[in-house]
Formats: C-alpha cells, sequence, structure tokens
C-alpha cells in the first residue's frame, strides 16, 4: 500500500507596474499578449479568458506538465480570480484557488496574487509553486515595460 500526503499552503505576492490597471489586466486578458510573458515555450497554450472559460499550459522538462484553470469571477481591470490543478504526466500534483487584484498606484498598478494550494503526494513543492508563480509576475512586469 502507498502512501499519499497532502500539504496546504498560501502565499501573497505583490508587485507595482509602471503601467496602469488596465494595461495589466490587458496583458492577462489577451491570448497572444499572454502567451508571451506566461507559456512563451508551449506552441499549444490555449486561453478563453471569460468566467467559466478555461486556460491550458503545457511544459516540463522530461515531464509532461500540463496546468488547466478555470476563470470563476473577473472584473475587469479589478479582479480575477481561477482555480488551476496541475498534472505530471497525467497524475494530479496540486489544486489550488487563485485571486489576483489590480489597483490604481499612482500613475501605475499594484498588483496582488493570493495563491492557496493543496500539494498532492509530494510531487510539487510549495516553495516551487511560489517561485515560480513570482518568475512570471517579473516576465509580466517587463511585458508590460515593453522590455
Amino acid at each position: 500500500m502507498s502512501e499519499h500526503s497532502v500539504k496546504h499552503s498560501t502565499f501573497t505576492l505583490e508587485r507595482i507596474y509602471a503601467a496602469p490597471p488596465a494595461a495589466v489586466f490587458a496583458a492577462w486578458s489577451d491570448r497572444d499578449t499572454k502567451a508571451k510573458w506566461f507559456a512563451a515555450q508551449d506552441d499549444r497554450y490555449a486561453l478563453d479568458f471569460r468566467v467559466g472559460g478555461s486556460e491550458a499550459v503545457h511544459g516540463g522538462d522530461g515531464v509532461d506538465l500540463v496546468a488547466r484553470s478555470e476563470y470563476h469571477d473577473i472584473v475587469p481591470d479589478e479582479r480575477i480570480v481561477y482555480t488551476t490543478a496541475l498534472f505530471a504526466d497525467e497524475v494530479l500534483s496540486t489544486v489550488s484557488l487563485t485571486t489576483v487584484q489590480f489597483a490604481a498606484d499612482g500613475d501605475g498598478t499594484r498588483l496582488v496574487l493570493i495563491e492557496q494550494g493543496t500539494f498532492l503526494d509530494d510531487q510539487e513543492q510549495p516553495e516551487w509553486r511560489e517561485q515560480g508563480t513570482g518568475d512570471w509576475l517579473d516576465a509580466l512586469g517587463r511585458q508590460v515595460a515593453g522590455r
């Protein structure tokens, strides 16, 4: 009999971008723009950005990683709420709930991302997810800055 484990983790990441909330939100909601900073290596990337819509990103070095998200709440230029299931070689690794908030900060945007995750059977560690999410938020910053 195999042993199964569950870890729960919540993290909050904040970024300030030198672009207005509408521009940062658009970089998140437009498929071609988001692909540049979020899924640049994935020629199968799909985004249907609407409540009830989904997103799928593929990747991995020697492991078939697939993240499938569903959008539950979208308030243009203000908030996005979605859930994600991450699979490694077709085995469920994590399930998470993510809230992203956009607020004006002077001429820019203050973005706050909160993720609550369930990590199954030590296939992924919470600190890996937090680091990876931070990396793509940094890539989003470069995208909205035009770099």
